[in-house]
């Protein structure tokens, strides 16, 4: 008998940076773990801003110097049926989040939290927007990524 597999859904604005690189760390963690048939693994956007682009390729740098490949991912806007197929709704910040909050139907709800809710060895609960800033943004991001990836995989008692 198949066991069903954990569906994550790593959400940010434009789905270019952060939520992409989300996707991709915990791809890698649970790789690592060789978890991988446990788990499918997404990203997605509260806009329409990128729809089918690849991630910022200052986003796709910097994870390839830590051995995370970005390029094949491709940007999308959360859809309402989202909401029912995915088991964890994993977002970026307290503004999308209050998008997912209010999209979302009552029932589903419990499955939306904050990612940063998995690190607390970090004090901040939102994970920051590098679009604007220099490399050290995108490196920042992924430090927290990581972290928090990490938190959410023991959360789930698979260690």
């Amino acid at each position: 008998m198949a066991t069903e597999k954990i569906k994550v859904l790593f959400v940010c604005m434009g789905n270019i940076c952060r939520s992409p690189t989300a996707q991709g760390v915990f791809q890698a963690l649970v790789e690592e773990r060789k978890l991988q048939h446990r788990f499918e693994i997404d990203s997605a956007g509260t806009h329409a801003y990128h729809v089918n682009e690849a991630p910022d390729l200052r986003a796709q740098r910097a994870a390839r110097d830590r051995g995370i490949e970005l390029n094949h991912l491709r940007a999308r806007k959360v859809i309402y049926g989202d909401f029912e197929d995915y088991d964890h709704i994993l977002v970026m910040d307290d503004d999308n989040y209050e998008i997912m909050i209010e999209a979302c139907p009552d029932e589903y709800q419990n499955k939306v939290k904050l990612l940063m809710d998995y690190a607390p060895n970090i004090d901040e609960r939102h994970v920051p927007d590098p679009y604007y800033g220099g490399k050290f943004g995108f490196e920042r991001v992924l430090n927290m990524v990581e972290e928090a990836s990490a938190g959410f995989l023991k959360s789930l008692d698979m260690e």
